[in-house]
């Protein structure tokens, strides 16, 4: 990986943060600093990352919350090799195609509690401490954050807890404002009292139950556990890219990069309207695939060897015209509120952490007492039985959130990844073409503009910078190009490991990112 210069054509918006001892890059300034305090405090990169992932669930409400999911990919230094975990919540038993909802078992609190069981250095009571602070004392609202916030007033209004929590005399807070939630800090002191079962078998389930007026169940909640995984990867221009499997869509990310691994992109370059035609078409018969075969393995046996080997990806190769925009595969555009962060410490473990509540604000529902949403992540199952999606007691739904994880002959080289619903799997996989085919350093690859492609309305959108450049071009070739803000095209952060061992990190100026290190 080069990584030793911007993105040519784009103006790099600041230079790579850069560290040797310890760095933690996410959406919110505040909470990057949280798991920078742990770090320095000698936690390591699991403390670090759920101290950050708990601060988040206060000063960026409308993405996380303790009612979501989360996944993560750990890089272990002492086991050299990389762990997959899964803390994706499951459809409640009763759940038919004929009667479901859209709030799952969250799956987050679990997923904390099995990282930092086999990998942490520390428990609840001292990760979650910070986050107790900024929920007790309160935090002032940033200027994206209250922009987001004042988008959704009007679906906190339609639950009376969440508009009790989070509303200020029935209006979002404003910019500058403080805003504090004692009910949320008194679920983490139960948290750091009880540990996940005081969650999913003790007063934070009864509370979850008695709000769903039995939609979930107590046992729906008490036998949930998340799962380690073994990461899939493929090889692409020397590196080796790990997403977890299904249910996830990041299968999605390694199937694009095996199609465009046949074309020499460097040499078009980031102004050729050719390699962005390349992009959206290897997106198009990906997205198809993640249509067919995206669903819960524990219930459907999935043809991932077929769908990520070199004969799959050549016969997709094939069928992409050079010059020519073709129809528009079925498929669903995903939208989705979602904190990512990455971690790593001085002792070389990385963490690439994802963490969701799905829908800006989610379900807008609020456990009343404790002050936190419940995630909606059962809209994404399906009630058509032919769906490798159709909704099913305990079956875990359709995932947008995926984290990344590049490693090169078995040392770590970067965690990554990028928020915002299907804007995930082709940002993802124009990050990694803009570091190992382009060359650009970790932070410009955040820099470059993106597109972001809808497979159920066909429209490409290109930001202002990439229409600019590209936008007629590709409109000749048959794309309804459009030109967008940064909003459609998600949020990165990323972490990155030179072969000295310090650490380089960039952040999405799209967000409020901010990368801490020390």
């Amino acid at each position: 990986m080069r990584g030793d210069r911007a993105g040519g054509w784009i103006d790099q918006t600041r230079s790579e943060v850069v560290a040797s001892r310890g760095m933690v890059a996410t959406s919110q300034p505040l909470a990057a600093q949280v798991g920078l305090d742990v770090l320095r405090g000698g936690g390591n990169a699991a403390d670090a990352a759920v101290a950050t992932a708990a601060a988040l669930s206060v000063v960026e409400p409308g993405s996380t919350h303790l009612g979501g999911d989360m996944f993560a990919l750990y890089w272990s230094a002492r086991e050299r090799r990389l762990f997959g975990l899964n803390a994706s919540g499951w459809a409640p038993a009763a759940w038919t195609p004929s009667a479901y909802g859209v709030i799952t078992v969250p799956g987050a609190i679990d997923g904390w509690h099995a990282l930092l069981d086999r990998f942490g250095t520390m428990g609840f009571g001292d990760v979650l401490e910070p986050a107790v602070h900024y929920a007790e004392e309160g935090f002032p609202v940033s200027e994206r954050v209250a922009r987001d916030w004042a988008a959704e007033a009007a679906k906190l209004r339609s639950d009376p807890d969440s508009a009790a929590t989070f509303l200020v005399d029935g209006a979002a807070p404003p910019a500058y404002s403080v805003f504090r939630n004692p009910s949320l800090a008194r679920a983490l002191r139960v948290l750091q009292e009880g540990g996940r079962d005081a969650f999913y078998d003790g007063p934070i389930a009864r509370a979850i139950v008695d709000k769903l007026g039995g939609a979930m169940g107590y046992d729906d909640l008490r036998e949930f556990r998340s799962e380690w995984v073994e990461p899939l990867s493929v090889r692409y221009r020397g590196f080796d890219v790990h997403e977890l499997p299904p249910n996830g869509q990041g299968f999605g990310v390694l199937e694009m990069l095996r199609v465009l691994e046949g074309f020499d992109l460097a040499a078009l370059g980031p102004r050729s309207p050719e390699l962005w035609h390349l992009l959206v078409e290897a997106k198009k018969l990906v997205f198809a695939d993640l249509e067919a075969y995206c669903g819960d393995p524990r219930f459907t046996d999935l043809p991932l060897d077929r769908l990520l080997s070199a004969e799959h990806a050549a016969a997709l190769r094939s069928r992409i015209d050079p010059t020519r925009a073709s129809a528009v595969a079925p498929g669903a555009a995903y939208a989705g509120g979602t904190v990512y962060l990455a971690a790593a410490d001085r002792w070389g473990d990385m963490v690439s952490f994802i963490y969701s509540i799905y829908s800006a604000y989610g379900s807008g529902v609020t456990v009343p007492g404790y002050g936190f949403l419940l995630h909606d992540r059962g809209a994404l199952f399906s009630a058509d039985p032919s769906s490798v999606n159709v909704v099913a007691g305990r079956k875990r739904p359709f995932h947008t959130i995926i984290p990344a994880f590049v490693t090169r002959e078995g040392r770590p080289v970067m965690a990554f990844g990028s928020m915002g619903g299907s804007a995930q799997v082709q940002a993802q996989a124009t990050e990694l073409v803009n570091l190992l085919d382009l060359g650009m350093n970790v932070q410009a690859a955040g820099d470059a503009a993106r597109f972001r492609h809808d497979q159920d309305t066909g429209v490409l959108w290109l930001e202002s910078r990439l229409f600019e450049a590209v936008g007629a071009d590709l409109r000749a070739m048959g794309h309804d190009a459009r030109p967008c803000d940064g909003s459609l095209v998600g949020g990165y952060q990323a972490i990155l490991v030179d072969e000295a061992g310090v650490y380089r990190g960039g952040s999405d100026f799209r967000k409020d990112g901010l990368v801490a290190g020390h």
